[in-house]
């Protein structure tokens, strides 16, 4: 389930493909559910007041509580964070569930949500990278006009300077394992690194287009992006603890309890509170449907490049649609009474170890397999004349693939590993089951252990059936796709052994089985905007996840 050309390259590394579409599957599973919340939280933020403020009817006894003040009088005294508690714990659940092995009923609105979040991915998706390309461009410059609009409205509150202090102070003592682990997986999220849909978008890509110039921007407007959506989020949250009169990290939530709990109650503080609220909730959406158009691209590519049968139209809308449909059903775990509790074991083990080690070896596949000059030479001979600045990066990349990047993913590895034997994972005041956390465990072996068992059948097959020398050498590469030199026809590429050049409409090259580019080509804006869409402004939850004052979810979130 690699590109074709990489199956030529090291057929033993089809395993981490394969790897990749275990990874997206699992989580296109659940990303799902946060576009159905989104769904959710809009149609309620058409509502004034805002059904998790304090104006709210129903919410006038949580927000006050008479306490006596003296000569037979009370006074009426604000209850900070209990509003939108309850509201969240309406629509994510927990109401009526025990636990894990409680998950109670399915929520009829819930359900409705994701059929139609399901229903827009399938649409958008149908016509493949050509129709969500166009869409991209929407849905990829919306979020930061939001970003740009909220950093100014934040910037104007009383108390924004405190959330903007304790977003840039760090507190290094809580430098622990945990926040090694969810740093890798936020990074891991933003640039849709191991995921198998830049891959797969990628290959729609010009022969020529220059990937470096690409990396480079996506690379750097990641960080750029990330460090500027913290001042949305804590200048907000600034003038939240400054109304309540608590610390910053008192309203300061990580995971789903930033973004649907104490950010729209921030946003409920605000004069024309439902405008915001939409605004955000809108931005959410976009980002959410961004996201997993990647992980759908890639997961229909990769089968599609298996099964060539399945790329005509109807055969391609009955596989999409199939797909989409079985992940609905399998949703509907996720929005029951006790789905929050799925969701977020999910959530941790899904892209957790398992996405790391296919990175890994990915990143070894290409360094030592494939062979790391023979990577840089085919960079070079795709970007065809590459400037003095693109040739002098060519080294700093080389000893990124060779030490830098193994190294660093070997010692969060190793961090990962020290936070599942010493700790236990919870949501709020629950404690996950042993039972639990050993499911998901099981969730991250499955896919790294995809690349030794399809590493066993490549070699298997190759040695028909002699299985003493599995483990003897490593196939190593003898083809590369690469430009013809002196082509006197611009825009024809082979893929070695071909004799003569062929126009790249994906025919067969050869006996290899492998193809040159393919069809449609598409203008690398569009793919770069595509791109830009795993930049992580769709986690707001980030600035809270991943900074060195990690907290544990507050109480009852």
């Amino acid at each position: 389930l690699l590109r074709p050309c990489e199956l030529s390259c090291s057929p033993s590394s089809t395993g981490i493909g394969v790897g990749m579409l275990v990874v997206s599957s699992l989580v296109s599973l659940y990303y799902n559910v946060i576009i159905a919340w989104t769904f959710y939280y809009v149609s309620m933020s058409f509502q004034s007041p805002l059904p998790w403020s304090c104006d709210a009817p129903h919410n006038r006894p949580l927000c006050q509580a008479q306490v006596p003040a003296g000569q037979g009088s009370f006074l009426a005294v604000s209850c900070p964070l209990l509003p939108s508690s309850a509201s969240s714990q309406r629509v994510l659940g927990v109401v009526h569930s025990s636990g894990l092995g409680d998950p109670g009923p399915v929520r009829e609105p819930l359900a409705l949500c994701l059929l139609l979040a399901w229903a827009v991915i399938f649409l958008c998706t149908l016509k493949g990278i050509r129709s969500s390309g166009k869409i991209v461009y929407f849905t990829a410059t919306f979020p930061y006009v939001v970003i740009v609009v909220l950093v100014i409205r934040g910037a104007t509150l009383e108390g924004s300077i405190e959330g903007v202090y304790f977003y840039l102070s760090a507190d290094w003592s809580r430098l622990q394992s945990k926040v090694w682990n969810d740093a890798a997986s936020q990074i891991f999220y933003s640039l849709g690194i191991g995921f198998g849909g830049l891959l797969s978008m990628a290959s729609y890509n010009k022969f020529d287009n220059n990937v470096i110039r690409d990396t480079l921007v996506i690379g750097i407007g990641n960080c750029c992006t990330s460090f500027f959506a913290g001042f949305a989020i804590f200048s907000v949250l600034g003038h939240m603890a400054w109304r309540k009169k608590v610390p910053v990290g008192r309203v300061a939530d990580s995971g789903p309890g930033l973004a649907f709990v104490a950010y729209p109650e921030a946003l409920a503080l605000l004069p024309g509170s439902s405008f915001w609220s939409i605004l955000f909730f809108l931005m959410l959406f976009t980002l959410g449907v961004d996201t997993l158009f990647g992980n759908m691209e890639g997961i229909t590519t990769a089968v599609m490049d298996e099964f060539p049968a399945l790329r005509g139209w109807r055969r391609k809308s009955l596989f999409l649609g199939g797909l989409c449909f079985a992940f609905y059903l399998l949703g509907l775990l996720l929005i029951t009474e006790g789905g929050i509790y799925w969701f977020t074991l999910i959530d941790a083990y899904s892209t957790s170890f398992g996405l790391i080690i296919v990175a890994l070896f990915m990143c070894l596949g290409v360094a030592f397999c494939y062979g790391v000059n023979q990577f840089c030479q085919d960079i070079v001979d795709m970007i065809r004349q590459c400037p003095p600045w693109c040739s002098r990066l060519v080294p700093y990349f080389k000893a990124c693939w060779v030490i830098v990047t193994p190294g660093t993913l070997l010692f969060i590895l190793f961090y990962i590993f020290l936070d599942l034997s010493g700790t236990r994972l919870h949501y709020g005041a629950y404690q996950f089951p042993r039972w639990g956390q050993a499911l998901g465990i099981c969730m991250g072996v499955l896919s790294c252990i995809q690349i030794p068992l399809w590493a066993a059948v490549s070699r298997g097959r190759e040695l028909s059936g002699s299985w003493e020398g599995l483990l003897v050498g490593v196939d190593l590469p003898s083809l590369t796709c690469r430009t013809r030199e002196g082509s006197s026809r611009a825009g024809l590429q082979v893929c070695p052994p071909c004799a003569a050049a062929e126009d790249p409409k994906g025919r067969p090259c050869g006996k290899i089985q492998s193809v040159c580019p393919r069809e449609p080509k598409v203008d690398s804006s569009k793919l770069l905007g595509f791109m830009l869409a795993h930049i992580p402004v769709a986690l707001l939850a980030s600035s809270a996840h991943v900074h060195l004052q990690y907290r544990p979810p507050l109480q009852g979130s």
